[in-house]
């Protein structure tokens, strides 16, 4: 019987939607991501830090080991949501994920604990004959980031989903509930990250890094714990099928019926069997090519006795075409917001670079530990989460008597406009830094890390305006069915943004260092490079995105506030339930 209790607390059964979920449940989520983001964000913030001062490596090997292990966590949801979608469900995958990043921040832990883990110590300002890492040194070291890897495959598609999944969306104030879920989701492990990482991030950089890491491994552990106490209290949806599937399944289908014109047979198009999955989807003329995928061509050969397919790879139904449909209809903004993230990596990277060869001195004992300067960016996230929320929604309701928000292609734009903005200042300030530097001679330039602190800030109302934005969009444009998948798109987003970043950085590198007096980027000293230049790259392809998105991706955004308005200026109360469109 022990045995059974014990697997019958980590597999619950499901219950009855109407006496779970709420905000009861979702403080359990939302616990566990405050703990879960604590834990990781004290690495990913001073992984440039620890590789350079503890590893002896630096330039574009840093930059690029950050950059594909950012884009490999985010791009292992595709995998996690797979998962949760086919065998496990949402809550197992959650539990398991983090249980895989508990085990791979043990692992980094260990790096710093033993030494012989590691090469021997030596000073920044001769890492350029420092001994390097031997390669099974950097094989445990990359073990323990695969591990976490793995757990933000679990956690990542699954947090925001599953928090989604305690809210009623077929009700007003259910979705007006989850609307604020995404902001209060997001504002609450930021607080938590302010309070927690300047103590965690100072530890690592100033007292050891052992205890560093054993603090965030710790955290681990009570975001499972916290995660569990909640599991009498969570609405668990059964795996459907992953949507991955189907999606292959209509364009195969589809490409077999190339030869078929849609108009001369009837489809596919039985009725939903679970409720649960939530509104039917209504059939559009849009992307006409995949309805092929559902024509009945013949009957007899392709329908069984319950008039179910015979082959489902050669027969979908249209609820399977229209989930496809919703995928391909937010391409555009999601190449949009690739571009948006691509200065979203250069903080933890070239910035953190920046802040270790500034003046860090506050007074004559203490010195700003460079990982705090993420603290920027949580910070003006913060701020406007709670002025938008607490102030501006308020006041708006005062004056209009209806609760206004900013739509969303004005969120988006304005991100990227902020992400522009960003690189900018960071160029400007960079070349302030390093012609301070060169004109001292010094390693350390004399310009305060202060500095530094605009670029950071305006990073992060870019991920308030943006990230935020996008998360939103992809979730909530998504039928309820597809939620972990538009959780993986999301941070496929972010996936693709840093394989891009370390390709972009490789290649200036090349080019610059062949055409140009010195090489913008790379090396161990950025006082011998000329980063600025990178900056202005970054931002020129920034303005690139931004005409992109005004001109074309934008419209497919304006289609899903057209939407919202209509709900807030329609009261649907005695209106009958209609079939959902994406």
């Amino acid at each position: 019987m022990d045995l059974e209790s014990s697997l019958s607390s980590s597999h619950p059964t499901p219950t009855p939607r109407r006496r779970l979920g709420g905000w009861r449940a979702v403080k359990y989520i939302i616990g566990n991501e405050s703990f879960e983001k604590l834990s990781s964000m004290s690495l990913i913030s001073n992984i440039t830090v620890y590789l350079s001062t503890q590893y002896n490596v630096n330039g574009i090997f840093v930059v690029n080991v950050v950059n594909i292990w950012s884009g490999t966590s985010n791009v292992a949801t595709l995998a996690g949501a797979f998962i949760a979608d086919t065998c496990l469900g949402r809550y197992r995958t959650l539990l398991y994920g983090s249980i895989a990043s508990l085990l791979g921040m043990g692992t980094v832990m260990l790096t710093a604990a033993l030494h012989q883990l590691r090469p021997p110590h030596c000073n920044a300002e001769d890492s350029g004959h420092c001994p390097q890492p031997h390669l099974w040194q950097l094989l445990v070291l990359f073990a323990g980031l695969g591990l976490l890897s793995i757990g933000a495959g679990g956690i990542r598609p699954c947090n925001v989903a599953f928090g989604a999944d305690q809210f009623d969306t077929t009700t007003e104030k259910g979705k007006s509930q989850l609307e604020s879920f995404f902001n209060w989701w997001y504002l609450s492990f930021t607080i938590a990250l302010l309070v927690a990482l300047t103590g965690v991030v100072y530890v690592q950089t100033n007292v050891s890094w052992t205890l560093g890491f054993a603090i965030p491994t710790i955290c681990f552990f009570f975001s499972i714990s916290i995660f569990l106490m909640g599991r009498h209290t969570y609405i668990i949806a059964e795996p459907r099928g992953s949507m991955f599937t189907d999606m292959s399944r209509v364009i195969i289908a589809a490409c077999r019926r190339r030869k078929h014109s849609v108009s001369s047979y009837s489809f596919y198009d039985p009725p939903m069997e679970d409720s649960s999955c939530g509104e039917k989807l209504i059939h559009t003329e849009r992307f006409k090519w995949l309805d092929r995928a559902a024509i009945i061509v013949n009957p007899e050969e392709e329908l069984d006795e319950q008039g179910k397919p015979k082959n489902p790879w050669r027969l979908c139904s249209l609820q399977q075409v229209e989930g496809l449909k919703c995928l391909v209809s937010i391409i555009p903004v999601w190449i949009s917001g690739i571009g948006c993230f691509i200065v979203f990596n250069q903080p933890n990277t070239f910035g953190i670079l920046q802040a270790m060869q500034s003046n860090r001195s506050i007074g004559p004992h203490f010195k700003f530990p460079p990982g705090w300067m993420n603290l920027a960016g949580m910070i003006s996230l913060s701020i406007w989460i709670i002025i938008y929320e607490r102030v501006f929604i308020k006041l708006g309701k005062k004056f209009t008597g209806k609760e206004r928000r900013l739509t969303m292609e004005q969120r988006i734009t304005i991100g990227i406009v902020l992400s522009i903005l960003s690189m900018i200042v960071s160029g400007i300030v960079e070349k302030h830094r390093r012609d301070a530097a060169l004109k001292t001679g010094s390693f350390v330039s004399p310009t305060s890390f202060a500095f530094l602190i605009p670029q950071h800030a305006l990073t992060g109302l870019m991920e308030a305006f943006a990230l935020v934005a996008l998360m939103e969009f992809f979730t909530m444009h998504m039928p309820e069915h597809m939620r972990t998948v538009a959780g993986a798109i999301f941070f496929l987003t972010l996936s693709v943004a840093s394989y891009l970043s370390s390709f972009l950085v490789d290649v200036i590198h090349i080019v610059s260092a062949k055409t140009a007096k010195s090489p913008w980027v790379g090396g161990h000293d950025l006082n011998q490079n000329r980063l600025d230049y990178y900056y202005v790259t970054i931002a020129v392809i920034g303005t690139l995105n931004l005409l992109y998105f005004v001109f074309f991706a934008s419209r497919f955004v304006r289609g899903y506030d057209s939407k919202v308005k209509l709900t807030e200026n329609v009261d649907r109360s005695d209106l009958p339930v209609k079939d959902e469109e994406c």
